[in-house]
């Protein structure tokens, strides 16, 4: 009987086990699977940084032109800045990495004011001085003077389009007293100024206004247009 009890016992205490045992490799399984879900939803930030930098590459390189076609067509050479160029770089006009620009020839602009065979830049006087980074008015100045009579006529000192008025400050104020000239390799601003129109496009060495006079207000002082580059870099080059 004794033993009986006791075979009984024991086969409970293994059907027990087993089931135990079973319900564990059920419960590993399902972790294993679950695993493998995670595994797969969750993406790689390796691989999604990756991604991302290669879209901004693309989309980088898409604002690029595809060739060198516009400069070539207004008489460049597309080389890395690093390089002299006897002209002046343009942006944004040759394929490839942004140091590689477009290097324009270095075009001698006409002669603005009418009657005069050269543009000769203002000397110094008792206002101030007309070369680039002179002083002037206490400030330095970022244009160029060049000499005219008062009412003399201004002549365009190449062909393109006109955009304006344009203001500058002078002392505490502002003079809308310019006009903007500007093509696919040139952007001047021209002041001291009475244009004949503000908007069209006029040819090289054709009128497109007269000077202020200056005499009046400012007796005594060479009178002059100023001409100021619209990326502020120094217009001697052309002139």
């Amino acid at each position: 009987m004794l033993m009986k009890m006791s075979l009984i016992f024991l086969f409970l205490a293994c059907f027990f086990l087993m089931g135990i045992s079973h319900e564990n490799d059920k419960k590993a399984r399902e972790r294993k699977v679950q695993g493998k879900e995670m595994k797969i939803t969750r993406p790689d930030k390796r691989l999604t940084m990756i991604g991302r930098g290669r879209e901004v590459l693309t989309r980088t390189r898409g604002t690029k032109p595809r060739n060198d076609m516009d400069c070539t067509s207004i008489g460049g050479i597309c080389q890395y800045n690093t390089y002299i160029c006897q002209g002046r770089y343009l942006k944004d006009k040759c394929r490839g990495e942004i140091s590689r620009q477009c290097c324009t020839p270095a075009a001698v602009w006409g002669t603005l004011c009418a009657g005069s065979h050269h543009n000769r830049v203002r000397a110094c006087d008792s206002y101030g001085c007309g070369g680039f980074n002179s002083r002037s008015d206490g400030g330095i100045h970022k244009g160029i003077d060049i000499v005219c009579s008062d009412y003399g006529i201004i002549n365009a000192p190449f062909s393109g389009n006109l955009s304006g008025p344009v203001g500058r400050t002078v002392r505490d104020s502002v003079q809308y007293d310019g006009v903007k000239l500007y093509n696919k390799v040139h952007c001047v601003k021209i002041f001291n100024i009475r244009p004949y129109g503000y908007f069209g496009s006029v040819v090289q060495g054709k009128a497109m206004g007269y000077l202020l006079p200056q005499q009046e207000n400012f007796s005594g002082i060479t009178s002059h247009l100023e001409l100021q580059m619209c990326d502020g870099t120094d217009p001697s080059l052309f002139i």
